[in-house]
C-alpha cells in the first residue's frame, strides 16, 4: 500500500509539473527589429508570422543607456554602485557618460549576436515593471544554442539580476540564477566588460550605500493602496499596481509576475509568501485570471511547449 501511495504521489507531482511548465512556449525563427529606444536586455522582435513583441530578458539587467526621467536616473545609479564605477572618471558626468557608454556596448553586442535567426521562449509573462511599456519576459536562445542572458554575463555587460523563472532546458529557477552569479563571478574575476572599469576598494561600501538608500525610500514613500471595490489581474498588472494589494511588497510583487499565468486566484497559492490568509486579504482586488494573448495563428504551429523538473520554488529577493 505505501508503494501504490508513493507511485501515486509521484504521478500527481509529474502532471501538476507538466501543467505548470506547459505555458512556456517557444517561437524559432525570429527576427531583431530596429528600435531607437532599444538596450541590452529590452527590445522588440518579429515572429515567422509577423507578430511584434517587446522582450524583457529574464534573470539579467544591462545599464541603462537612455535616461529619460528621474527612475531611469535611479536605475543607473544603484547600477553604477553594483559594478562598483560611481566615481571611476574625474567628474560624476564623466562616471555617468563611461556607465551609459557599457549600457550602449550591451545594445551593440545583442544586435550582433541577434544578427541571424533566433528562438525566443516566453510564458506572456508581462513585464512592464514601472507600467509605462507593454513588454512580455523571455529566454533568447541564440542560433548556436547559447543563452542571450549568459551571453552578456559572460562579457560583464549586464549584471545577474532581477525576475527569473524555470528555463526552457529544465533547470529550477534558482539553478539558472546561481549559474548567472557564477557566470558573473568568472567575468568579474576576468575583468571583461563592465568589470574592467571596478574599483574594487570602494565596492563593499558602494552596495551597502546603495542598500541604505533603498530601504531609506521604502520607508519614507507612503504606499497607496487600492480603493475598497478596484480590482486587478495578477496576469497583467505591473509590480507598481501589485504592490497596492494589501501585504503586498516589491519582493512578493515580483515572485507574483514570475509565476505568471495564472488560471484562477488560487493558483496565486503557489507563489512563495502567499498563503491562505494573504490571499484572503487580496482576494476582492483580484479578478479571475485571463491567460495573456497569444493565439497568433500564424506561428502557432510552430510553437512548442517545453517540459521543465519545477514544481516549487522559493523566491528570494530580487
Amino acid at each position: 500500500m505505501n508503494q501504490i501511495s508513493l507511485m501515486l504521489s509521484l504521478f500527481i507531482l509529474l502532471a501538476a509539473t507538466a501543467t505548470i511548465a506547459s505555458d512556456l512556449v517557444a517561437i524559432p525563427n525570429c527576427q531583431l527589429l530596429e528600435t531607437e529606444w532599444a538596450d541590452g536586455d529590452s527590445f522588440l522582435v518579429q515572429t515567422p508570422g509577423g507578430d511584434e513583441h517587446t522582450i524583457r530578458l529574464y534573470g539579467v539587467d544591462c545599464l541603462e543607456w537612455h535616461v529619460t526621467d528621474e527612475s531611469d536616473a535611479r536605475r543607473l545609479r544603484a547600477q553604477r554602485r553594483y559594478f562598483g564605477i560611481t566615481d571611476v572618471e574625474k567628474s560624476s558626468a564623466e562616471s555617468i557618460q563611461v556607465a551609459k557608454g557599457y549600457g550602449e556596448l550591451a545594445w551593440t553586442e545583442v544586435r550582433q549576436a541577434l544578427a541571424k535567426p533566433f528562438t525566443i521562449h516566453t510564458a506572456y509573462a508581462d513585464a512592464r515593471g514601472d507600467g509605462k511599456y507593454q513588454r512580455i519576459y523571455a529566454f533568447v536562445v541564440l542560433e548556436n544554442g547559447k543563452d542571450l542572458a549568459e551571453h552578456l554575463v559572460r562579457r560583464g555587460l549586464a549584471r545577474a539580476f532581477g525576475v527569473s523563472r524555470q528555463t526552457y532546458d529544465e533547470r529550477s529557477r534558482d539553478e539558472f540564477q546561481t549559474h548567472l552569479k557564477d557566470v558573473e563571478l568568472l567575468a568579474a574575476r576576468s575583468g571583461v566588460g563592465v568589470w574592467a572599469k571596478t574599483d574594487w576598494e570602494s565596492l563593499l561600501d558602494e552596495r551597502m550605500t546603495q542598500r541604505l538608500e533603498d530601504e531609506e525610500l521604502k520607508l519614507a514613500t507612503a504606499r497607496p493602496t487600492l480603493k475598497k471595490d478596484e480590482t486587478l489581474n495578477p496576469n497583467t498588472a505591473p509590480r507598481d499596481a501589485l504592490m497596492k494589494l494589501p501585504g503586498v511588497g516589491e519582493t512578493l510583487a515580483n515572485r507574483i509576475i514570475e509565476g505568471r499565468p495564472y488560471q484562477s486566484v488560487e493558483d496565486l497559492m503557489q507563489v512563495s509568501g502567499i498563503g491562505a490568509n494573504t490571499l484572503e486579504k487580496i482576494r476582492p482586488h483580484l479578478k479571475t485570471p485571463s491567460s495573456p494573448k497569444h493565439q497568433f495563428s500564424s506561428w502557432r504551429s510552430l510553437s512548442v511547449h517545453l517540459p521543465s523538473h519545477s514544481l516549487v520554488e522559493d523566491h528570494s529577493h530580487l
